[in-house]
């Protein structure tokens, strides 16, 4: 295997005959660019006619690299490999791949086999500390570990999402051959990985792209962070497939998430990049997800496998919570009708108008698709982290009930679940938003930001107060796993390894093929839904996430004795059903088999 897929188009690439070619797109540099390699004299660049600016130089792995601007200023490779230090420092030229692969025959597992696990590298102790929970998570019934953000970021503490060296795994967390490591032993645990990647914007410091490639952003198309990337640019979609190549080979993940794809002008390109990576990688499970708040139905025909299925968690949450504000608001109104079309067709909202967006229409249709094509969580970094307080649903929900119920739900049912880290264990930590960044201007900037967005926090007690994104302490308390071994935890991972182990053996070797029978809303918070499996087996659930006990419609058969139980939440649920009405805070699940 080689160190990159070709062709190779940006970064410092190690030739047969030893020595270095390096590559950068700088189309709007003005006179005077230069390669710095430590040691050296200055080595002039002049961009061609496409912009690119290449050299080949008599040096090898380990070089230290910067490109000179014409204004004096030193700045690393867009497409570093690996930083000697951080976003401001230097470029290290790296060699082919030389780890010694233990599982190379790896080829990964169906999609329909995924119960994914979101994790935060940093927070879990680095690649290595990752490494050391994949056997617990395995036993558990992990099946794909999915990593938040690696691209190098500014300072030792970050989210993730403010990266700005999209080919860099940031060293705050180890090094390169520990992240291999950490891959390699999933792999040997049967265990697939995913990166999330983020393709629609860089962060704010560090990213030096706009000083000598303008043409990398559009002007015209404003996003929550700045400018758009501009993909109309060949050179900016080539990157971003080449990123995209490189840590499923080289580092041989299984699959990327593509973080906030809406905010990607023109969709065209997501459909190229899934065609160019599934063209260059044949023989592999490699799966691609999308987080896509335009709910764009017809990307899951066009090479992604599922999306993020933002529309059933919020009326989830919802009906957990009772919480009605902002984008909850467009679930609010009647939660079992929206809860039982996102069972049955994957989103609620496909085409019409929503009241949060200012009437603006949003979605496509998208009862077609199988339930494989979407991933159900009812946490998730956004939805916890994006909160004032960081509040996870062991502190939000109504009652234990029916958070227990809620988790049955996910983790039984065709929709691919996908658990948050410390949801397993019953962690009532905070995941807040941090950073840490060396400007003090800047740190203030993203504080005075969440202020701005959060202003009922401004005035509130110590205790209350909106955690600064940018204090030790709040990276400190997000930690999940403070107590993770007290009776309450124990009793949480006993229920996930339970409802897992279900899923595995008596669900998993039948979703492939399945589709939906259909979803009744049968209260104020009860449905019914039904999915043929791939062998002909018909899934049944029941659910009641509200406080109230609820009759079930006269014109509704209560389940007879033909379909086997396969779980039920509280003890009676099932004969409640049967005796015409649903337990409040409860889930029964039942299994009948193919004729």
């Amino acid at each position: 295997m080689t160190a990159w897929p070709e062709p190779f188009s940006f970064g410092a690439l190690p030739l047969p005959d030893g020595r270095t070619r390096f590559r950068l797109w700088a189309p709007s540099a003005a006179p005077g660019l230069a390669l710095l390699i430590e040691g050296r004299d200055a080595i002039a660049l002049h961009p061609d006619a496409q912009g690119y600016a290449q050299v080949d130089v008599d040096c090898g792995p380990g070089t230290r690299y910067r490109y000179r601007l014409g204004d004096g200023a030193m700045v690393p490779d867009p497409a570093s490999r690996l930083q000697d230090g951080d976003v401001h420092d230097a470029s290290v030229v790296t060699g082919p791949d030389a780890y010694a692969w233990q599982h190379a025959g790896w080829r990964g597992r169906p999609w329909e086999d995924s119960v994914l696990y979101e994790i935060h590298v940093g927070l879990a102790g680095g690649y290595a500390g990752v490494r050391q929970r994949l056997p617990a998570l395995a036993e558990l019934g992990v099946t794909l570990l999915e990593l938040m953000p690696l691209a190098d970021f500014p300072g030792a503490r970050n989210w993730g999402y403010d990266g700005v060296l999209p080919y860099a795994p940031d060293t705050a967390y180890g090094t390169p051959e520990e992240l291999k490591a950490l891959i390699d032993t999933a792999h040997g645990l049967g265990m697939g990985v995913m990166l999330d990647v983020v393709y629609n914007h860089f962060g704010p410091d560090g990213n030096f792209l706009p000083r000598y490639s303008a043409p990398f952003f559009r002007d015209d198309v404003p996003t929550p962070w700045g400018a758009a990337i501009d993909f109309r640019q060949p050179a900016v979609r080539r990157f971003f497939e080449e990123n995209a190549l490189y840590w499923l080979s080289e580092y041989r993940f299984d699959g990327l998430r593509l973080d906030a794809v809406h905010a990607i002008v023109g969709h065209e390109w997501l459909e190229e990049l899934a065609r160019h990576v599934r063209g260059q990688l044949p023989g592999r499970h490699v799966h691609l997800v999308l987080e896509n708040d335009d709910n764009r139905a017809s990307l899951l025909q066009a090479g992604y496998d599922a999306q993020w299925n933002d529309d059933a968690h919020h009326v989830l949450h919802h009906l957990l919570t009772g919480e009605s504000q902002g984008y909850y608001a467009d679930y609010s109104r009647y939660p079992a009708q929206a809860l039982a079309q996102c069972l049955e067709q994957g989103w609620l909202y496909q085409g019409q108008p929503s009241a949060y967006r200012g009437g603006r229409p949003r979605g496509e249709p998208s009862a077609h698709l199988p339930p494989s094509a979407f991933v159900l969580f009812l946490q998730n970094h956004d939805q916890t982290g994006n909160r004032a307080l960081g509040e996870r649903l062991t502190r939000l929900a109504a009652s234990p009930e029916r958070l227990r119920a809620a988790v049955a739900m996910q983790l039984l049912i065709p929709q691919i679940p996908l658990i948050f880290m410390g949801e397993e264990c019953g962690s009532e930590a905070p995941f807040l938003y941090f950073t840490s960044h060396a400007d003090p201007a800047l740190a203030q900037a993203v504080r005075e930001g969440r202020q701005r967005e959060f202003p009922a926090y401004a005035a509130h007690d110590a205790a209350t107060a909106l955690p600064d994104p940018n204090a030790p302490d709040t990276y400190a308390r997000s930690l999940p796993w403070h107590d993770d071994t007290g009776d309450a935890a124990k009793n949480w991972l006993t229920y996930y390894r339970a409802l897992l182990h279900l899923r595995q053996h008596a669900l998993a070797p039948r979703l492939r093929g399945a589709e939906s029978l259909g979803a009744l809303a049968l209260g104020t918070a009860t449905v019914m839904a039904r999915w043929r499996l791939g062998d002909g087996a018909v899934l049944t659930l029941y659910a009641n996430l509200g406080a109230d006990r609820e009759p079930l419609p006269a014109t509704l058969s209560p389940p007879g004795d033909f379909a086997d139980l396969l779980f039920e939440s509280l003890p009676g649920a099932l004969a409640s059903l049967r005796a015409g009405s649903a337990c409040a805070d409860s889930v029964v699940v039942l299994l009948e088999d193919a004729p």
